[in-house]
């Protein structure tokens, strides 16, 4: 893709990788958030909720779940498309550029679970 030979382009790469990482952190974490507020709110107001009122929350905090491991997954595909177009005066000798790809996956995992975990115990 570049015709630079300059390693600045991986890196740019990368910083775009880790700035969509970031977001999927981001939803990932303001699901968990969502979908814990109904058991919160059940806590404050020492009554039960509807279960519409739980189901609102759950479902809304599973799809932010969902929301974030797929913009993981995704951004990781495209990082390693990118990577496929650099040439090797671009990459650095020896510089891992599959570590952000595979910590993606995981963090699409560990939301995937979460999201499993939180079906399951409703």
């Amino acid at each position: 893709m570049s015709y630079l030979d300059d390693p600045r382009v991986l890196f740019a790469a990368e910083r775009t990788l880790l700035a969509w990482q970031r977001t999927a952190i981001a939803l990932m974490g303001f699901g968990f958030v969502v979908e814990r507020f109904g058991l919160f709110l059940r806590m404050i107001s020492n009554q039960p909720i509807s279960d519409a009122q739980r189901g609102f929350s759950l479902w809304l905090g599973v799809v932010l779940l969902m929301l974030g491991a797929g913009v993981a997954v995704v951004s990781a595909l495209q990082f390693r498309r990118v990577l496929r177009g650099l040439g090797k005066q671009e990459i650095p000798a020896g510089y891992w550029t599959t570590l952000g790809i595979w910590l993606n996956f995981i963090l699409a995992f560990v939301a995937l679970t979460i999201a499993v975990y939180f079906v399951i115990s409703a």
